[in-house]
């Protein structure tokens, strides 16, 4: 049975973490990197692997010392400028802000982000489909973008699931 193991990328920043980090291209912290976790990742063998494009990806698996294909269908949801970078903290003090927009996951998402959850989640869906069959794959993307594959490979719905995946975690599924 092959498999398909999602990994989240390493630690970013203290600063650029809890933020809405979508399409902006941030580094890893390596001095958070724990080491542990990198070597039993590394220890696991995949017939191909597939990066989000943006530098928190790629540098995550230059450390595993991984080969791999950048796919941009893998990047975090598009926030909107004005929100891109910025914590809940520093959102929810800017005058655009209106707690009304925290009374449903829907419309929290439409002032946020600047994809729609439909666009964002036929992204995805779409290199899903393309994925080759029979392979053990490694796919390193992000913690929003991981979140709405599991949700989507389990038949969830991505609004109303509390799962979420820390730096360097993996999930595994069946195919």
């Amino acid at each position: 049975m092959a498999t398909i193991t999602f990994l989240r990328h390493a630690p970013l920043a203290l600063k650029n973490q809890k933020c809405y980090n979508g399409h902006i291209d941030l580094e890893i912290d390596t001095t958070l990197v724990d080491f542990k976790q990198i070597e039993t990742i590394q220890k696991q063998k995949y017939d191909l692997v597939y990066s989000s494009d943006l530098k928190r990806c790629t540098q995550t698996l230059d450390l595993l010392g991984f080969s791999y294909k950048k796919d941009e269908r893998l990047r975090e949801v598009r926030f909107k400028d004005e929100f891109e970078g910025k914590s809940f903290d520093e959102i929810s003090k800017m005058p655009i802000y209106d707690e009304k927009y925290l009374s449903s996951f829907e419309s929290w998402h439409e002032f946020i982000a600047q994809e729609s959850i439909e666009e964002y989640k036929q992204r995805v869906n779409s290199f899903l489909n393309k994925l080759p069959k029979n392979n053990d794959i490694l796919v390193c993307s992000h913690g929003g973008t991981i979140k709405l594959i599991h949700s989507i490979l389990t038949n969830t719905e991505y609004e109303q699931s509390r799962y979420s995946i820390s730096y360097l975690e993996t999930f595994k599924f069946n195919i």
